[in-house]
This record gives C-alpha cells, structure tokens and sequence, in this order.
C-alpha cells in the first residue's frame, strides 16, 4: 500500500478514536485539522515543567487550535514567541509587548497578529512546538497532511535558527500515539512527545 494511503489510513483512525472517546474540543471532530485534544492545558502545564523549556528564551510554535495553551504560557514566561501564520499565509510573527498585556487573545490564532509583527529574519530558536495527528516513539510525526510542520522546520534549519540538537516538541493526547508512524524523505522528526502526563523523549532525541 502507497504510504500516502496508509498516512491518511492512520489520520482516519486517530480523528475517529479521539472522536469516539469523546476526547476532542470539536463537536464535529478534528477530520483534516490537527485535534484540539482534551488535556491540551494540562499537557502545555507538563512542557512548563520540562528543563528545555525553562532554559529556553525564544520558541517557535505553529498556530494550532491545541498548542494555544503553550502559546499562553510562553506569553506569561516571559519568553520570546515567534508562531507561524495560519498556512503560513502571512509567513512568521514575532509576538510584541502588547501580548503581554491580553496574553488570552494574543495566544488565539484568530487575533494573534493584532500583537505581533511580521518578521523575515529569524532569531535563534530554543524549542520548536509543532502541532501533530499522530506520532510515534521514534520521533516520526503525522501531521493533517498539508506539510506545513515539515515546511516550517527546515525553514527553520536553512536559516540556521535550529539545528539537530535543537528540541522539537509537540504536544498529544495519548490516543494520537501509534506504534508506527509511516515516514516519507521529506519528513521531519520530532524529538519531545508531551501529554497531559507524560514527557516522552524520542529515540531521535540529542542531548
């Protein structure tokens, strides 16, 4: 079977599962968009605690609905929040002093850029939080299958804000973590897992 197949096979099952189990924020399910999970706050509370995060002062996170609350987090620490557009439609914002001051709305991807600024140069990153549909303990991730999280991460590494040390983390529920997550070459692998419990380190993980 095409692995393209087998991606959107393993999609399929996740939105369901999580749907069934009543364990996503949507009514309607997450078909097509990374899940907004039950447990996202609780999971980005979990990333709070991690040692990368603490020493981390400037992250990058895509704008899905379920890293909203890391957003937020990263606005009250204090840290320096750079977030992908939507589709990455407006590319890169570097989110300014006003968030701060409205961190709720400043984390919404809605509003975000009512608080930030468009920036063509990256800083050096520190931690890089991507959104995902399913992943797997050896850092290989699913996403809605557009390739925004693979885009935004060797955006990333082209312009040298990262390297292969650099942790790149997502936050889950545990029901989108399978035992084997098909891979393409052009996949990026991720190496932090974090659910509302659990901080998992990937075997693609590098000190």
């Amino acid at each position: 079977m095409p692995t393209t197949n087998t991606k959107n096979k393993i999609r399929n099952e996740i939105w369901e599962t999580l749907q069934k189990n009543q364990q996503t924020n949507r009514k309607q399910g997450d078909y097509n968009k990374i899940p907004d999970f039950k447990g996202k706050t609780q999971a980005a509370k979990k990333l709070r605690e991690t040692p990368e995060y603490k020493k981390a002062k400037t992250i990058f996170t895509a704008p899905d609905t379920a890293q909203k609350p890391v957003r937020y987090n990263c606005i009250k620490d204090n840290k320096t929040l750079i977030m992908a557009t939507p589709n990455l439609e407006n590319g890169y914002l570097l989110l300014n002093k006003k968030a701060k001051n409205e961190p709720e709305k400043a984390s919404d991807k809605k509003y975000a850029k009512n608080y930030g600024e468009k920036i063509k140069t990256i800083p050096k990153i520190d931690m890089v939080i991507e959104g995902s549909v399913g992943v797997d303990i050896k850092g290989n991730r699913l996403g809605k299958g557009k390739g925004y999280g693979d885009t935004e991460i060797k955006d990333l590494l082209n312009k040298k804000a990262i390297n292969n040390k650099t942790p790149i983390v997502t936050t889950v529920h545990p029901l989108q973590i399978k035992e084997k997550i098909p891979t393409e070459k052009h996949d990026c692998k991720i190496n932090m897992i974090v659910t509302p419990k659990n901080i998992i380190y990937t075997e693609n993980y590098k000190l």
